[in-house]
């Protein structure tokens, strides 16, 4: 049987090569004569651009950058022709801020300056366009941060320059300057479809896994409805209420401000690996990623994997980290079966032990359910 397997990462804990590896290795053990393809994907969070690598190549281009807290660290965006992919988590990814300082001054105060300088660095290097994949961000400054690196500092109304972090966006007046972007197309490559402001905003749905308690919460959307305020004074577009506005805690709402155009990262991944072509030979899907939530369900890469399968008819499993969604949420979006390693390994704790032998062992097992 030829199995294509295709996992997102898992969390914090497995890349998606890493994940790619662990389900393979534990499938084999109980269908050795199956024909395995690995793809490992990415849906515009972490290991974006690794995964574009992995596939496709081309020239790394590695420097420091300023980190969510304002002190360096390294970065690295990746060319391929005239076009440079970089993700936003590589400048200001939650992996940057430990568990013990996901806080409510660390949720008001962190910055994206570094996604900025990243975007600086790739235009300075000639290209004509720039990818940027918004997922896995420790950040809800709405792109203040991003902004101010190329040249639009946002300003109270005495014209000094606010201090670092989405909370100093109640006190924000108009942007001092314009991005300099140097005629690069920017194109926006969100794993969400959630708006700037609101229940389903940047602050509401994405604050409390950074630190962000209610009263932070209510504090964060107030200041991004501001700074949208500003955004559209001085760039000339509202783009508040624009799908994916709120992607990576708001950066997703100053990139369309710029002109940015918008792409579903799972989709723009898919269509650059390949993985039509290898579904169009396959008997079987594989996919997953840390939590299979639903927040899976708004456009990330589970949903475009189940999608390419079933439109040829082939069947889709997932196995994750953890599994919240029903089965009949699941069946609506294409996936068959979804498979938890926490549940296999009998607890989260467990799993998170040994995370690549908990996932083949829980291929094992699935394998042998499914090879025919």
């Amino acid at each position: 049987m030829r199995v294509v397997v295709a996992p997102d990462s898992f969390g914090g804990t497995l890349s998606a090569t890493a994940a790619a590896d662990a389900i393979a290795a534990g499938w084999r053990r109980s269908a050795p004569d199956d024909d395995l393809r690995l793809l490992p994907l990415a849906d515009g969070g972490t290991g974006f651009v690794e995964v574009l690598y992995t596939a496709l190549g081309g020239e790394w281009h590695e420097l420091d950058v300023t980190g969510p807290f304002g002190d360096p660290v390294h970065a690295r965006w990746l060319r391929i022709g005239s076009t440079a992919y970089l993700e936003s988590a590589a400048a200001c990814g939650l992996h940057f801020v430990p568990r013990d300082r996901r806080v409510p001054e660390t949720a008001r105060t962190v910055t994206t300056r570094g996604v900025g300088e990243l975007v600086a660095s790739a235009r300075d290097a000639g290209v004509t366009e720039v990818v940027i994949g918004l997922g896995g961000s420790a950040t809800t400054d709405g792109g203040a941060g991003m902004l101010a690196a190329l040249g639009a500092v946002t300003v109270d109304d005495a014209g000094k320059p606010l201090p670092p972090g989405g909370a100093a966006l109640a006190r924000s007046a108009r942007l001092d300057g314009r991005p300099e972007l140097g005629g690069v197309r920017l194109v926006a490559a969100a794993d969400v479809d959630n708006p700037l402001l609101g229940e389903h905003g940047a602050a509401a749905v994405f604050g409390p896994q950074k630190g962000a308690d209610d009263a932070t919460v209510a504090e964060l959307d107030a200041a991004l409805a501001r700074f949208a305020d500003v955004l559209a004074a001085g760039l000339g577009t509202d783009v508040r209420d624009e799908p994916g506005a709120g992607a990576a805690g708001g950066l997703g709402a100053a990139l369309l401000a710029c002109g940015a155009g918008r792409v579903s990262g799972a989709g723009l991944v898919r269509e650059l690996v390949g993985l039509d072509a290898e579904l169009d030979k396959a008997q079987l899907a594989i996919t997953g990623e840390g939590s299979f939530d639903w927040q899976s369900l708004r456009g990330k890469l589970i949903t475009a994997v189940a999608k390419g399968a079933a439109e040829r008819g082939v069947p889709c499993i997932v196995m994750a980290g953890q599994v919240s969604v029903g089965r009949r949420e699941a069946a609506a979006v294409g996936v068959e079966s979804a498979y938890s390693v926490a549940e296999d390994a009998g607890g989260v704790e467990e799993s998170m032990a040994d995370p690549a032998g908990t996932l083949a062992a829980l291929a094992e097992r699935v394998a042998a359910q499914w090879s025919r």
